[in-house]
């Protein structure tokens, strides 16, 4: 009996002692984890929009929206660049859901005229050495996106050339950019109807 009760309490110990260093390592990890993506996250912003294109913070200018065009029932940031309060370009996290593993998360750059800065991947699980090639530190095929437009190409084009669109897809790999290049045209399609709204809407205090 007495050798149950030390048992137990041992396990209990060593519950208490597991559980205190998991929550001690989160919080010790989570400050510099979220200082690690908001650098990245940074970064791909002003890959896309350059700061000499703007004079505005894109991280205190964001509002949030919410619209099943952008891939998800959860609303999504929207990071406005003005150059001397004038709008210059937008900023859209989308989210392409149908990606081979699942959800390949997008940041979209459309300038004030409706023409595309860039596209950046900012969260994907597609096959390495495949369809891992959306990656801008993969491959250059994202780079094709910037100029493009709704006009630019036709709305006939906007699909990879096995589907007798415009974009390039990748050698035993066409699901990814299939799903990449859907996911940029429903965003420029938002952004025609909403882009002037997005520019003028208010930043909610947190």
């Amino acid at each position: 009996m007495q050798h149950m009760l030390r048992t137990a309490l041992l396990l209990g110990l060593f519950a208490i002692i597991g559980t205190g260093l998991v929550a001690y390592t989160f919080k010790a990890t989570e400050q510099p984890i979220a200082e690690s993506q908001r650098a990245a996250l940074l970064r791909s912003l002003h890959a896309l929009v350059p700061p000499a294109l703007h004079d505005n913070d894109l991280f205190t200018d964001i509002i949030e929206v919410s619209d099943g065009r952008l891939g998800s029932a959860k609303p999504m940031r929207v990071f406005r660049a003005r150059q001397k309060q004038q709008p210059v370009a937008i900023v859209i996290e989308t989210i392409a859901p149908d990606g081979y593993n699942g959800n390949i998360h997008l940041l979209v750059a459309i300038k004030h005229n409706g023409e595309l800065l860039g596209v950046r991947v900012s969260q994907h699980r597609e096959t390495p050495g495949l369809g891992d090639a959306i990656d801008v530190d993969r491959s250059d095929w994202i780079q094709g996106f910037v100029g493009r437009s709704l006009d630019n190409p036709s709305a006939n084009g906007w699909r990879v050339k096995k589907d007798g669109g415009d974009f390039d897809q990748f050698t035993g790999a066409t699901i990814s950019p299939r799903a990449v290049v859907k996911a940029v045209f429903r965003v420029l399609q938002y952004y025609r109807e909403q882009g002037e709204a997005l520019f003028v809407k208010e930043v909610e205090d947190d």
